[in-house]
């Protein structure tokens, strides 16, 4: 299957000399919801604005659907929505006068119904009439949304969408992208909430420094990277880690109450039983066992701290 959006090579060098972009090399499928994470200043933004046509790069080329950004623009840049991080409107206008104006920047014909749907879709309808410079940052947010949805692209790029906005509107958000992709547009979001990739994702980029640290099948990446925590409560708090259970990977947590146990859940011993074995015979009993997985945000963290 031919790649939606193709990056080769792409570096950015600005004239201060800020290497912002090096060698980065991806390919987003059609259909998926690629979320591209890494701490601010790794080069998220700089890579979506030269795929978006805003920023020439350095070095490098970049397609989408097939057409180069910089050689065919005018139909790259119809395929493509964009919501930046920075919002930006007339506040003088009226939500459905921007949208259906955003509509025709793109040289498409009018058509009331779409943005209606878009508005009705973002939860903007009933303020159509209402200036913007009267709305929430939350409904401004989503107005930002609706403009880039306007000219009914085939590739959304949603960098940080969910900024200020509250845990039910940003759920509300999710569903509306959700619904994006099964009507076959392709999602590249970027985000600080780490939950918001865990939720959404089908695969995973995480950025660094301005390179390309991983890129991975979220499933894949949790399943390859993660780590499983066993952690016990004990009935009689331990005043230290006893020396026998030095060769196993625990460690005395909670003031002695807890025996934390970690592993890789993909070996195909972990230890375990011979574990609970040496606790019973040392005679250390526990009143709870429960375990946990590592999170996208622990995995991304780690990510980064080993690639810097």
């Amino acid at each position: 299957m031919q790649p939606i959006i193709a990056v080769n090579h792409l570096s950015k060098r600005y004239e201060s000399g800020f290497q912002a972009l090096e060698d980065i090399n991806l390919e987003i499928q059609p259909g998926e919801i690629f979320a591209l994470l890494g701490p601010n200043g790794a080069g998220k933004t700089t890579l979506i604005s030269i795929i978006c046509g805003i920023v020439r790069p350095t070095t490098g080329s970049v397609t989408a659907n097939g057409y180069d950004i910089i050689r065919d623009f005018r139909k790259t840049r119809s395929l493509i929505g964009l919501v930046p991080q920075e919002i930006a409107t007339d506040a003088f206008e009226t939500p459905l006068g921007t949208v259906t104006f955003s509509r025709g920047l793109f040289g498409k014909p009018a058509d009331p119904a779409h943005v209606e749907k878009v508005l009705r879709d973002l939860s903007l309808w009933d303020k159509r009439k209402a200036r913007i410079m009267e709305l929430s940052g939350g409904m401004k947010r989503r107005l930002m949304i609706a403009k880039a949805l306007a000219h009914e692209p085939r590739i959304l790029f949603l960098d940080e969408p969910t900024a200020g906005v509250d845990v039910e509107l940003r759920r509300e958000m999710w569903e509306m992208v959700r619904g994006l992709r099964e009507n076959g547009v392709t999602i590249i979001l970027t985000t600080h909430y780490i939950e918001e990739a865990e939720e959404m994702a089908d695969r995973v980029g995480v950025i660094n420094n301005g390179r390309i640290v991983l890129v991975e099948d979220k499933n894949k990446l949790m399943a390859k990277l993660g780590q499983k925590q066993l952690t016990l409560s004990l009935q009689q708090p331990l005043q230290g880690l006893p020396a026998t259970l030095a060769e196993y990977p625990v460690e005395l947590a909670a003031d002695g109450h807890e025996l934390v146990y970690t592993y890789d859940a993909q070996q195909e011993h972990t230890g375990i039983p011979d574990f609970l074995k040496a606790l019973e015979q040392l005679g250390i009993e526990f009143r709870d066992l429960r375990s946990r997985e590592s999170s996208l945000e622990e995995i991304f963290v780690s990510l980064v701290r080993d690639g810097t």
